[in-house]
C-alpha cells in the first residue's frame, strides 16, 4: 500500500527529474506578436527545447537576460519591429543564433540584417525543429572553430619556447584537443556548404570579443 510520504515524494521526484532534464535542453525564445501563434509554435517545440514566448519587442529584449540559444523572431510587429529587435540584440553582443519567422517576402534589404536563416510563414513543425537543429549545430561549429584556434595559437607558443613542452602532460592534453576537434569541425563541414550558414558562422566569430576571423 502507497502512503500520502512515498506518494508525495515519488512526486517530488518526478518534478526534479523533470526541471533537471529541461536544464539540459537548449532554450529557444519565440518572438511573435499573435499570442495564438506564439503558442503554435511553443506546443511544437516543447518536446525537444524549453521554449520562450515573449510577444512583443520590450518581452523579447528582457527575455535576453538570461541564456537564450536560439530567437525565432517576427519580422513585422507592432512598437518595436523584429528588425529593430534584431540590431539591438546584435549591438549587445549576444551569440544566440536568430531566425526571422515572417510573411513577407525576402528582398534586397535582408542583405544588412544580421540574422541566420530566414524562414517564411506558415512553417511546419519539421520546419521549425529543422530550423533550430541547424543554427544550434551552427554555433556548436563556431564555438568548436574558436577554441581550435585559440589552442592552435597556445600550441605555436609553445613550440617556439627554448624549454622543451612535449614531454609535459598538459602539452600533451593540449594537442590531442586540437586534434579531436579538428576532426569535429571537418565532420561538420559538410553542414556549411550553404553560403547563409558558413556567413552564419564567421560572423559570430568576428563578433566575439578577442578573436580574430
Amino acid at each position: 500500500m502507497t502512503t500520502d510520504d512515498e506518494t508525495t515524494h515519488s512526486a517530488d521526484d518526478e518534478a526534479s527529474r523533470t526541471d533537471e532534464s529541461e536544464s539540459d535542453r537548449p532554450v529557444v525564445l519565440v518572438v511573435e506578436d499573435q499570442p495564438a501563434v506564439a503558442e503554435t509554435y511553443r506546443q511544437m517545440l516543447a518536446d525537444r527545447y524549453t521554449v520562450r514566448v515573449a510577444t512583443d519587442g520590450g518581452a523579447a529584449l528582457a527575455a535576453l537576460s538570461t541564456g537564450v540559444d536560439v530567437v525565432l523572431l517576427d519580422r513585422t510587429m507592432p512598437g518595436i519591429s523584429g528588425e529593430e529587435i534584431l540590431a539591438e540584440i546584435r549591438d549587445r553582443g549576444s551569440e544566440c543564433r536568430m531566425a526571422m519567422v515572417t510573411a513577407v517576402e525576402p528582398d534586397v534589404d535582408i542583405v544588412e540584417m544580421g540574422f541566420d536563416a530566414y524562414v517564411q510563414k506558415p512553417p511546419t513543425r519539421a520546419e521549425l525543429v529543422a530550423t533550430v537543429e541547424d543554427l544550434l549545430r551552427r554555433s556548436r561549429y563556431a564555438a568548436d572553430l574558436r577554441n581550435y584556434c585559440t589552442a592552435l595559437s597556445k600550441q605555436a607558443t609553445l613550440a617556439a619556447a627554448e624549454k622543451p613542452m612535449a614531454a609535459h602532460p598538459e602539452y600533451a592534453t593540449l594537442v590531442a584537443d586540437i586534434e579531436a576537434t579538428g576532426e569535429r569541425l571537418q565532420a561538420a563541414a559538410v553542414d556549411l556548404t550553404d553560403d547563409m550558414a558558413f556567413l552564419s558562422v564567421i560572423r559570430h566569430i568576428d563578433e566575439t570579443p578577442g578573436v580574430d576571423a
